[in-house]
């Protein structure tokens, strides 16, 4: 019989809370908060971009999506990378490519160059990120573990809102006449400051690694992520147009492909890209229900706020990104404390804080009007999303170091695609209401009822995540 634990866990290896612990997970959370700033804080230096750059429309959606697009296709093969050549190595050198291509793009003479630069700064970012959960798994345990996934939780949600925030300060600011070149530039002093500290403070890799890359995987599912992704980013701007429908039953052929050469690689004792072994592993695929609707629901709610902010309610760049702070506040507060609750309440509380999003979700028509400050609203929504790092920890509760790279890529994975398809599809609901009724306003009803239903559906995966069946199972 094996023994379970609740998810306070055993005894810590690596505390976040002293010595070297702290400064190591400091460390790889400053990474992965650079790869989440980058994906938003783009956005609103676009205006400053069209009049320096003469960018067309398209040029600038290729900026934003160029980015996404490389980093959402390649998490997967960034995660099995680390664990063939190392994580500490991969992570480093995500770190550099980043860094270098940041400097790129903010020296970038062109939209051309500039779009060249963003797909290999979004491949950097999907070297280093995934390799920020595979070595939590591999160097904290317990509680230190517990606390180390709810500081990640904060920094993924905290870097889409601090995007924003400091898109729009960077480029009012104008520093030394740089203008929308900030928004890049200024990764370039923070990477060179880690990679100057990393090899110093990051671990160093341990146990048996190596093996080869899964080439026939890697060809199936890179096409159907990408297949699925480009329509989703583009089709609203472009009209839905016939190749975007094409694109995405070709995506679901290649994922057809993609499910059976996993299959044969592990009958035949190889290493497929997504092992069925880390499938099996109790409680992970209700996490990845989870996981795939919680970050839709929040990016979504993300852009389709920003814009009422900015349209009916004419706040600018700046006061509508810091609108979103007291959410972020909120969800850390919850991703570092619930691990204070009786062990018996850590996953039911799952399912309570899906409710309270959906609660929130639903009062966004209401206060559409903004009678009551969007702070406290965002503050709720906040709030109940905080249980994304109980997920984390409960889904990855049984997962062996050994398959630590498989199901930090997966769930990085899903949670990039998932913010993709909430934007795209519930965004586009926004704006089609929006552009009818001319008024953001109205939009927002729509919005609020079509978030509270998706969080409401992710409740299915709450509840079955919160029951206690692997204890059933090691009995």
């Amino acid at each position: 019989m094996t023994q379970t634990t609740d998810l306070r866990g055993v005894v810590p290896e690596r505390d976040v809370r002293n010595g070297p612990g702290r400064l190591t997970l400091g460390l790889l959370l400053l990474g992965q908060f650079m790869a989440i700033l980058d994906v938003n804080i783009v956005n609103v230096a676009l205006p400053t971009m069209r009049v320096d750059l003469h960018a067309s429309g398209a040029a600038l959606q290729l900026i934003v999506a160029g980015y996404t697009i490389a980093y959402a296709v390649l998490l997967i093969t960034g995660a099995r990378l680390g664990d063939i050549a190392g994580h500490r190595r991969m992570y480093l050198t995500g770190l550099a490519v980043f860094t270098v291509t940041s400097l790129a793009c903010g020296l970038a003479p062109s939209t051309g160059p500039l779009i060249g630069f963003r797909f290999l700064q979004g491949i950097g970012a999907a070297l280093m990120t995934p390799q920020v959960m595979s070595m939590i798994q591999r160097n904290f345990t317990g509680a230190a573990r517990g606390r180390a996934l709810g500081l990640y939780s904060a920094v993924i949600a905290g870097g889409v809102v601090v995007g924003q925030a400091a898109g729009g300060l960077l480029v009012s600011a104008d520093l030394l006449g740089t203008g929308w070149r900030a928004v890049f530039l200024v990764n370039v002093p923070i990477g060179a400051a880690l990679l100057a500290t990393g090899p110093r403070l990051l671990p160093r890799d341990t146990g048996p690694r190596g093996g080869d890359l899964d080439i026939r995987g890697l060809l199936t599912l890179s096409p159907a992520v990408l297949l699925f992704v480009v329509p989703l980013i583009l089709g609203h701007e472009l009209g839905w147009p016939l190749w975007g429908w094409f694109s995405l039953a070709a995506s679901a052929a290649f994922l057809a492909a993609f499910v059976v050469v996993e299959r044969g690689a592990a009958a035949r004792g190889g290493r497929p890209l997504i092992s069925p072994r880390v499938l099996r592993a109790p409680r992970l695929l209700p996490a990845c229900g989870a996981i795939m609707l919680a970050p839709g629901t929040w990016g979504s709610f993300l852009f389709t706020t920003t814009l009422h902010l900015q349209g009916d309610l004419r706040m600018s760049p700046l006061e509508s990104g810091l609108a979103f702070v007291p959410s972020v506040t909120a969800f850390a507060v919850v991703g570092l404390n619930w691990q204070r609750l009786p062990a018996r309440w850590h996953r039911r509380v799952i399912p309570v804080g899906f409710a309270i999003a959906a609660a929130g979700y639903l009062c966004i028509g209401p206060l559409a009007g903004g009678g009551v400050p969007y702070e406290l609203l965002t503050a709720v929504i906040g709030f109940g999303l905080g249980v994304m790092s109980i997920i984390m920890t409960a889904g990855l509760e049984h997962v062996p170091a050994e398959d630590a790279a498989d199901a930090s890529g997966l769930l990085l994975s899903l949670m990039q695609i998932s913010q993709v398809i909430g934007v795209a599809t519930i965004g586009t609901l926004f704006l089609t209401a929006a552009e009818s009724s001319g008024s953001t306003r109205h939009a927002e009803y729509g919005t609020g009822w079509a978030l509270a239903a998706v969080a409401l559906v992710g409740t299915v995966f709450t509840v079955l995540l919160a029951r206690d069946r692997a204890s059933a199972r090691e009995a």
